[in-house]
């Protein structure tokens, strides 16, 4: 890894915090702008007549391959521009097409919404995990990226809960637009309360002195970033995980309520507080144990969310066989926790590895990969094995399709695995050259 070490911070501790919690709570909006169609899906199914498949594309591959796509450009900007203005001009992008999906009154228009939601998520995370490396120093960045974090588990809980409860009230278009427009205000504070720290001020240079590198041009930074073992395969194993995390994340919704008989609301209230505990628990508990058990061995950063899928699997087939909703919910508490400790690690690994001029483009090569897989693939792989098998199971063809992850979270085992050793390898030949 080229950075090494941490010099004193220039910003306060309590800021330092304050930083992070904001920038989490625009992840929160990013992700549950991202996730309300799942939770949506089955009266937007219903009022559209959409089949599984084009609601696969709309959760998953409409978003992903925009959002993965002007990824890496942006993310190149921002390591040239201010971060801060570019993630607040983004919330703003998102904030506007999530609600304007509510005026969707068919697919090819709600694809449209969905695709300008992908663009302006795009620049979110990358200048996010790029700040967040200038205020938190080495030994804790990976407790600082699981705070940040926790957007996904929030954003999924606030997602079921108020997207559930508002469109079993008064409709999915009106959810829609209850949970795009603030984020604009959102946008605002960002501008006014975070500062543009300066880059690579907490870290050492990789020679050891002077300053950092300059920021290398786009097509020599994802060169760099590929020819790199370590951060090769911990996008892939990561892209796995994601491959299954966001499937189960888009369909266990619609699943819960088509096959076990679950109510909106009651996936408002009972299946939100699920998501959103398990999560928080599982994406911050990965920060906080990678950050400790890394010192004594690196590996722990691929072993940690290796251990948790393989813990995942009788659960995962418990939610799946369960006879009613309340013990297949009960159940699904062990995915919604476990499928959560690959992020922080992953983020951990790549934002250490790379040196200060590359981070932010270095993670939004991460998200490609990550998303391009798991985003891309996951919720549109179990939709067509669903549609597939509808006309021998009916309704409860999307138990089938769900079942075709366990291979998936087999795989990614594996991947978790070869990463550990990558990890390793690393590490020796760091201590070799000194």
């Amino acid at each position: 890894m080229t950075v090494t070490a941490a010099a004193p911070g220039q910003a306060s501790p309590s800021y330092r915090y304050l930083v992070v919690t904001i920038l989490m709570v625009v992840y929160t909006f990013n992700f549950l702008d991202r996730q309300i169609l799942s939770i949506l899906a089955e009266p937007i199914r219903q009022d559209l007549h959409l089949s599984d498949t084009q609601l696969g594309v709309l959760t998953g591959l409409a978003f992903a391959i925009f959002y993965t796509g002007f990824g890496i450009p942006v993310a190149w900007l921002a390591d040239r521009a201010n971060r801060v203005r570019i993630i607040a001009a983004a919330c703003a992008i998102w904030s506007l097409f999530s609600a304007a999906c509510g005026l969707a009154g068919n697919f090819v228009q709600l694809l449209l919404c969905r695709i300008g939601v992908g663009v302006g998520e795009a620049g979110g995370s990358p200048p996010s995990y790029s700040l967040i490396s200038d205020y938190f120093p080495p030994q804790d960045r990976g407790k600082g990226l699981a705070i940040y974090s926790l957007g996904v588990p929030f954003g999924s809980m606030v997602g079921s809960a108020a997207g559930g409860w508002i469109a079993a009230n008064y409709g999915w278009r009106t959810a829609f637009y209850a949970v795009g427009l603030p984020g604009v205000l959102l946008a605002l504070i960002l501008l006014i309360v975070v500062r543009e720290p300066k880059r690579g001020v907490l870290d050492i240079p990789a020679d050891g002195q002077g300053e950092h590198e300059p920021t290398p041009p786009l097509a020599e930074a994802v060169a760099r970033f590929f020819r790199n073992r370590t951060l090769t395969i911990t996008a892939f194993s990561s892209g796995l995980s994601a491959f299954v995390g966001y499937a189960v994340l888009t369909w266990a919704p619609p699943f819960l309520i088509r096959v076990k008989g679950m109510g909106l609301e009651e996936v408002a209230l009972y299946y939100s507080l699920v998501l959103g505990i398990t999560g928080a628990i599982g994406t911050f508990g990965a920060g906080w144990l990678v950050d400790r058990l890394s010192r004594a061995d690196p590996r722990w950063y691929a072993f940690v969310p290796a251990l948790a899928f393989a813990v995942s699997i009788p659960c995962f087939i418990g939610f799946l066989m369960a006879p009613s909703w309340p013990l297949a919910l009960l159940c699904f508490a062990g995915p919604a926790l476990l499928n959560n400790m690959y992020l922080a690690p992953a983020l951990a690994v790549v934002q250490n590895a790379a040196p200060p001029a590359m981070r932010t483009v270095s993670g939004a090569i991460l998200l490609f990969v990550l998303n391009i897989i798991g985003l891309g693939g996951g919720p549109v792989f179990v939709g067509m094995v669903s549609d597939r098998a509808a006309a021998e199971f009916g309704e409860a063809s999307l138990q089938i399709g769900l079942a075709a992850l366990i291979p998936v979270i087999c795989l990614t085992i594996a991947a978790h695995w070869l990463a550990s050793r990558a990890i390793g390898r690393g590490v020796r030949a760091a201590a070799a050259v000194g």
